[in-house]
């Protein structure tokens, strides 16, 4: 199974430039949407999940076939969406709403529900807790519901938006295995701003900014790019400007009230040592780079993007 974009483009009223003529092919496994808060990236996990329309002319999304802009019920009854942010009823419990969302799927066999029901929330460890009530549900929990109800189905596209934020690291881990297990056979395609979940979950990734794609392609070999170009420094505050004047600086993060510098470059600038490139690098690398050589005021391409959209 294929997932392929074309040229995909979103520009809402006012102007403001969400997707601009993004390109796109996502095949099955745990594909990584990776990009900073306002990149375009719910605009773009809400148009694969039949929510909204592109620009008119704006593009194309195939899945198999499958003209997912125009046959909305088709992709429908394969794929499985957990929104950014997503809203339970408090006093039903687990097993109860997951009941009812299978019928809505069409499961209309009391004992296929209740089988189909039971093993996902197995899947995603909520078993013994099938009978509490969602409201009593920790954060991590109500996001593992999450995940159970788009598993209703079995769905051939799993499309699921900053799953992680404000979970504790326990929780983050747990959630982790539950969406490496499920990714099997399927696409599944986790659009974050974390680069962690990326790194740890995904072989395959896409970063984008101001609605533009700036890389995609395999992890390791964007973190193999940069083998042998990548030197740190830790050093005050105070140096870090200057620093950015002299050196292709690519990230900058805080260590025991000092600042780990990293920057690029072909031959080790003086007083810095070498560094083993992850995915970090590549991240803030993309992003900065892109935005020195971006006019202000300018998308990801050079439009005019107003200002950033979710």
């Amino acid at each position: 199974m294929k997932l392929s974009i074309k040229n995909l483009s979103k520009t809402y009223a006012g102007g403001v430039r969400a997707l601009d003529r993004v390109d796109l092919s996502i095949s099955e496994g745990m594909f990584g949407l990776l990009g900073p808060n306002g990149a375009g990236k719910t605009t773009l996990m809400r148009t694969i999940a039949t929510l909204q329309k592109p620009d008119p002319d704006g593009g194309s999304i195939d899945l198999d076939g499958v003209d997912v802009l125009e046959e909305q019920d088709s992709v429908r009854r394969i794929l499985g969406y957990l929104p950014q942010e997503f809203g339970l009823y408090p006093d039903v419990t687990a097993e109860r709403l997951l009941d009812h969302i299978a019928l809505l799927k069409g499961i209309s066999g009391r004992g296929e529900r209740r089988d189909t029901v039971l093993f996902i929330l197995e899947q995603t460890n909520l078993l013994d807790a099938r009978r509490r009530k969602l409201g009593e549900f920790s954060g991590g929990m109500k996001q593992r519901f999450g995940i159970a109800q788009a598993l209703v189905g079995d769905p051939s596209l799993l499309v699921v938006d900053e799953p992680t934020a404000g979970l504790d690291p326990e929780e983050r881990n747990r959630f982790h295995n539950i969406l490496s297990d499920i990714a099997e056979n399927r696409i599944v395609i986790l659009s974050t701003h974390i680069v962690d979940d990326v790194s740890v979950l995904c072989s395959r990734f896409a970063i984008i900014d101001q609605g533009g794609v700036l890389l995609s392609g395999s992890v390791g070999e964007a973190v193999a790019q940069l083998d042998g170009c990548v030197w740190s420094r830790v050093v005050e505050k105070a140096e870090v400007a200057g620093l950015e004047e002299r050196h292709d600086v690519i990230l900058t993060r805080l260590v025991g009230g000092r600042v780990l510098v990293h920057v690029a470059a072909e031959t080790k600038p003086e007083g810095f040592e070498p560094a083993a490139p992850d995915l970090f690098d590549v991240y803030f690398a993309s992003i900065r780079r892109a935005r020195r050589r971006r006019p202000a005021g300018a998308g990801a391409n050079g439009n005019d993007a107003g200002t950033t959209a979710q």
